[in-house]
């Protein structure tokens, strides 16, 4: 592997692995939070939980760019002119170093599990472009639909299809936004109560919910692995639910009704379709329930312990290692020049008067010996880098150690060919 690359796996897999207590602590503020805004209006929850998922989006990339900067700093830094300097990469001291270790491995099953998603994401499009392709509905409700958008100020042309086989009504698309809407219930449910289930599905087309979905899914797909993104996403579609209720209800001025078409879609298998706006989403009897009769959420202590024991134990990693776990005390590979011979000047570059300075990077070993190398910036001329490479690899290194111990090490190293 080459030393860019290198610092890439290397950036990514760090970056990946200190999301673990930065997810952690992002999912106890925010379960914090939401615990005591649990009889706010639903708009504002949902307006913290999107703030939270963000955040999970936001730090590790900022905190990917910060490291490939040092990176490139720390390649910068390398001394041209005649001499030889390195620039080693970083590691770390026990479980830590452990990891520093199987960083290329983490990255790799990473990026895998995240393709598979992705290409899970991608065949939900296609899926759903097919359907609204493929299938139609009778114009009575076709026209229903169209005034009841009026109705929501909905600008956009909304399309409706009657799907077979699909057990709730869905909603995707933002410029050209489709209902898909199941066949079973266009025949076995009153017109009034699909109607309210419809109303459902034209609040989050007014709302553009269906941006803020597929958004979602980005972040899932990317940090799949951490259990609070789940949670966090889990929330913003319960609220998301709940604010699409009152704007239904308000619209249709009869919350009862919205209720009973939700208890009838209870009784039916259902959706999966996760890049979809479902009526179905959250719990469907915790709706029906705040539909007819509202309440005040009494704080449950015994729910709070958990959310009060992660939070301790979030600041305990936080406050002890997180933040700096790989960057334990270490000292950088040194080359004992008296060991290295000056490279030899090809025949034919000093027949041609050729001079240029290369960079090169080096795998020092646990034993001091080059491990691998690579050529990062030609001079310009193959033989030049060619030779200085070889001349380089005959050098005796100190290797680098962490806390004492010697471990594997990149360094950069430039060497200047001129004839003056």
């Amino acid at each position: 592997m080459s030393a860019h690359a290198s610092m890439v796996v290397g950036g990514i897999g760090w970056t990946l692995v200190h999301f673990l207590w930065q997810g952690l602590l992002l999912g106890c503020a925010t379960a914090v939070l939401l615990t005591l805004m649990r009889n706010a209006r639903p708009e504002r929850r949902y307006t913290v939980a999107c703030t939270a998922l963000f955040l999970c989006l936001a730090w590790p990339a900022l905190e990917f760019y910060l490291r490939m900067q040092d990176a490139a700093a720390v390649v910068a830094a390398a001394t041209p002119a005649g001499g030889w300097a390195h620039a080693p990469g970083k590691r770390a001291e026990g479980f830590a170093s452990y990891l520093q270790g199987n960083l290329a491995w983490i990255v790799a099953l990473w990026a895998v599990c995240a393709s598979v998603l992705a290409v899970r994401i991608g065949l939900g499009l296609l899926w759903v472009k097919r359907a609204a392709r493929r299938y139609s509905a009778e114009a009575h409700w076709e026209g229903r639909l169209e005034r009841m958008a009026v109705q929501f100020g909905i600008s956009r042309t909304v399309r409706l299809r009657v799907v077979d086989n699909l057990a709730s009504p869905i909603t995707a698309g933002w410029w050209r936004p489709v209902v898909l809407v199941p066949a079973s219930l266009v025949t076995g449910m009153p017109a009034h109560l699909l109607e309210a289930l419809l109303a459902h599905e034209l609040a989050h087309v007014r709302r553009f919910d269906y941006l803020v979905n597929l958004g979602q899914n980005v972040v899932e797909t990317l940090l799949f692995y951490h259990p609070a993104v789940w949670w966090i996403s889990g929330r913003i579609r319960e609220e998301r639910e709940q604010i699409a209720d009152d704007i239904a209800a308000t619209q249709l001025g009869e919350p009862r009704r919205l209720a009973l078409a939700l208890s009838e879609l209870e009784r039916i298998q259902f959706s999966s379709h996760h890049l979809a706006q479902a009526a179905n989403g959250g719990d469907l009897m915790t709706r029906i329930k705040r539909l007819i009769r509202p309440e005040t959420q009494a704080l449950n202590w015994k729910a709070a312990i958990p959310v009060l024991g992660l939070a301790a134990a979030c600041l305990s990693v936080f406050a002890n290692a997180a933040p700096g776990a790989d960057k334990a005390e270490k000292t950088h590979a040194v080359a004992d020049f008296k060991s290295c011979a000056k490279p030899v000047w090809p025949a034919e570059s000093l027949k041609n008067e050729n001079q240029g300075t290369v960079t090169l990077s080096f795998l020092i070993g646990v034993d001091g010996k080059v491990k691998d190398s690579a050529i990062k910036k030609s001079s310009g001329f193959a033989p030049l880098d060619e030779a200085a490479r070889i001349g380089i690899a005959k050098c005796s290194f100190k290797p680098a150690t962490v806390a004492g111990q010697p471990v594997e090490d990149w360094m950069i190293m430039k060497y200047m060919w001129t004839l003056k």
